[in-house]
């Protein structure tokens, strides 16, 4: 398995358009595309990003395609209205 971990902030003045846009879009977009999302965590008090979520991937090649892609991009586009700070890593399995 290959993860995908994504952190981001939320725009305060976009928060109720942004749950909205993760539950309707985001989650079944990323699942459509071959990412299989296995964590999220939303960070109430503290330092850091606010949300970080991880998604998974079969093997490198389906996560490279899947960020090589139009809808990928188009949905950046779209989660980058709600967010800022985005940040992403790819973190392969051990040997």
């Amino acid at each position: 398995m290959v993860k995908l971990v994504m952190s981001w902030n939320i725009k305060s003045e976009e928060e109720p358009a942004y749950f909205e846009f993760v539950v309707q879009e985001f989650a079944p977009k990323i699942m459509k595309l071959g990412m299989r999302p296995t964590e999220a965590w939303y960070t109430v008090y503290g330092e850091g990003p606010q949300i970080i979520t991880v998604g998974e991937t079969e093997d490198r090649e389906t996560l490279d395609r899947i960020l090589a892609s139009e809808d990928w991009a188009e949905l950046m586009e779209k989660l980058n209205r709600f967010v800022t700070d985005y940040k992403q890593r790819i973190v392969l399995p051990r040997k």
